[in-house]
């Protein structure tokens, strides 16, 4: 049998090999926080914060940790979880094959009276929580590095850190909401025990009306003081109104005092906010302001391929990079940009090409690329098939010439405005019922030679790409 300080050493180097496999955030999140507590030479104990380390690490991490523990301690040995209960409740052991379920909370949808249960000093209530909206669905960029991090610290020791309230601000579709809700959803993981609540300033607001309207004033109030991370979304919706101002001020001063973590998101900074009362501008400004900004470059291209690939789509790499080019939005936006993209092009059985995102986006999103000239176009084909552009714009008429002049008049009229008599004058010096003959000659020629149509891909994506 090892000794408890050779068992202890032991379990670090299996942990810094784990460290090895897994992401630091992952490692930091389940791991660290797990203390060996026994070996007898046949099974190691570990003792867990809670019971939702059991199930992540069964469901997520057993492939990592289980050939580790056979190396370390031997191949025969089993691995039993010592998971702490709740207060009055002594400890007790399980296996990974018996791993205690939570208590499914009390729904409060049907209660007369929300507010106030009789006997009950403690309810169990519905978060709000929207599953999709959690930290390992979320991607981190320098946009929201800081108001991720801060997030992840709150859900660490909710209450008890110096960003109470974290306020994050910025403009809309940045993804407020889903850094919000995903230190919700951590701080459940982590501290089962704890009550956590998201609500929007508007239905807080609604429920004020309706107990004001009830004379239930005193029990709104009460409710809101027995949550122990509150999650306020849009607090800039309490401009203007003042009974609501008071409640809330009241609930705010209780929670904080009472070392309760508060977590609110607006459209603008403190200091901007207006009609709100100063002493309740002043309480916003105690904690941490972190601010999301657009995404950049990298991050857009994290975004679409993650939501490429959560959609089960396979979008090609000049894809991805003309769409996160030409697409200066919000995440929302881009994102439901990518949403229509595949499902037009599923519904259409198209590929999904330049062309294609360009066709479909220009319904859903505004595009920052400029307009695409004619004189665009023609220098994009001239460079392609290494003709001058003096030859071009000449009456010569051979082979590779007049092809390149149908090409670029089949390219003006996809990505155009230009009338056709403008394209013929342009190109050549032709008239309209040339570029329609040659329109129609560069369609054919798609349709039946393969190496055609590639070309007119290759010079397609050029014409959008550098535009």
């Amino acid at each position: 049998m090892m000794q408890n300080d050779r068992y202890n050493e032991v379990w670090q180097d299996c942990l810094e090999k784990l460290r090895l496999t897994i992401t630091e955030e992952e490692f930091v999140k389940w791991f660290k926080p797990i203390k060996p507590i026994g070996y007898d030479g046949a099974h190691l104990r570990l003792r867990v914060p809670n019971e939702s380390f059991v199930a992540n690490i069964e469901k997520r991490y057993l492939h990592h940790l289980k050939p580790i523990i056979s190396e370390f301690y031997g191949e025969d040995t089993l691995l039993y979880y010592s998971v702490p209960r709740k207060a009055q409740a002594p400890q007790s052991d399980t296996t990974s094959s018996a791993i205690p379920q939570f208590v499914t909370p009390t729904d409060t949808t049907d209660i007369k009276n929300p507010f106030v249960i009789p006997g009950l000093r403690r309810i169990m209530f519905d978060p709000q929580l929207n599953s999709n909206y959690t930290f390992d669905n979320h991607i981190e960029g320098e946009c929201n590095r800081l108001a991720r991090s801060a997030g992840m610290a709150v859900a660490v020791t909710p209450g008890n850190n110096a960003f109470n309230p974290l306020y994050i601000y910025g403009d809309s579709g940045l993804g407020k909401t889903h850094i919000v809700q995903a230190i919700g959803h951590e701080v459940r993981q982590r501290h089962p025990e704890l009550q956590v609540l998201y609500v929007s300033m508007n239905k807080f607001q609604a429920q004020f009306q309706t107990a004001y309207k009830n004379g239930e004033i005193t029990d709104f109030i009460h409710f809101y003081q027995m949550v122990d991370v509150l999650i306020i979304d849009d607090i800039q919706e309490l401009t203007g109104k003042t009974g609501t101002q008071n409640a809330f001020f009241n609930i705010f001063n209780h929670l904080q005092l009472a070392g309760k973590q508060l977590i609110l998101t607006s459209d603008k900074p403190p200091v901007e906010l207006k009609d709100i009362e100063q002493r309740l501008l002043t309480r916003f400004k105690w904690g941490l302001s972190a601010y999301l900004n657009t995404p950049d470059y990298e991050t857009k291209i994290k975004i679409i391929r993650a939501k490429a690939q959560r959609l089960g789509a396979s979008i090609p790499e000049e894809v991805v990079t003309y769409l996160a080019d030409n697409i200066s939005a919000n995440v929302r936006e881009i994102e439901g940009a990518l949403s229509s993209l595949i499902a037009n092009a599923s519904f259409l059985g198209r590929k999904i090409t330049i062309s294609l995102a360009k066709d479909i986006l220009k319904v859903y999103v505004k595009l920052t690329q400029r307009e695409i000239t004619i004189d665009h176009i023609v220098k994009v084909v001239c460079d392609y098939y290494n003709i001058e552009l003096d030859t071009f714009n000449s009456a010569k008429r051979t082979r590779d010439v007049a092809q390149a002049r149908q090409v670029a008049m089949y390219l003006a009229k996809q990505h155009t405005k230009s009338p056709l008599t403008v394209i013929g004058s342009s190109i050549g010096g032709r008239n309209h019922a040339t570029v329609l003959h040659s329109c129609k000659a560069v369609a054919d020629m798609i349709d039946t030679d393969k190496q055609f149509k590639s070309q007119i891909e290759e010079i397609e994506k050029i014409v959008l790409c550098k535009n």
